[in-house]
């Protein structure tokens, strides 16, 4: 069995990929299937979130695989205004659900409570498959790049200094 345990930012090549919803992307430690139909287990570091774009190689390095973000049901939130889009999140993110921040838009897992609460905040909520990639969080547990100079820099706003695939 193929062994993914290093995550590699830069590839002149990629062999296969691997395609999984937000849930599995969470896991240090998974058997999967490659697109080629391949057999392989995933052994991260505990606290990676893999994103989509995202780039494994295999222990012996004879294979770089590309990890795909899976079309998955989740909630498309828009909001008549700016404030309202900001409060909407407001009370998402005091609940500590997983979100993710677009323009003028957010994203989140389906949960029929939360759209509930939602449609009375006056929100637009729509049902739509779409790849799920949440915020990282403020203090840098998630998506981090072997790259990153600092601790500091998870910290930095995308689009300033940093690059994020």
């Amino acid at each position: 069995m193929i062994h993914l345990t290093e995550r590699i930012t830069v590839s002149g090549h990629i062999d296969d990929t691997l395609e999984l919803p937000f849930d599995l992307r969470q896991k240090s430690r998974l058997r999967v299937t490659l697109a080629s139909g391949k057999e392989a287990g995933l052994f991260v570091t505990r606290g990676t979130i893999l994103r989509g774009g995202d780039l494994l190689k295999s222990e012996d390095g004879s294979l770089v695989v590309q990890i795909v973000a899976a079309q998955e049901p989740v909630y498309n939130v828009i909001a008549p205004t700016p404030r309202d889009l900001m409060c909407a999140a407001y009370h998402l993110g005091n609940r500590h659900v997983p979100l993710q921040i677009g323009d003028g838009w957010l994203r989140l897992e389906q949960d029929y409570v939360l759209r509930d609460m939602l449609l009375g905040l006056g929100m637009q909520v729509s049902e739509v498959d779409a790849p799920f990639e949440p915020e990282a969080g403020a203090y840098g547990g998630g998506h981090r790049h072997g790259h990153d100079d600092d601790d500091l820099q998870s910290l930095r706003p995308k689009g300033r200094g940093r690059a994020h695939g």
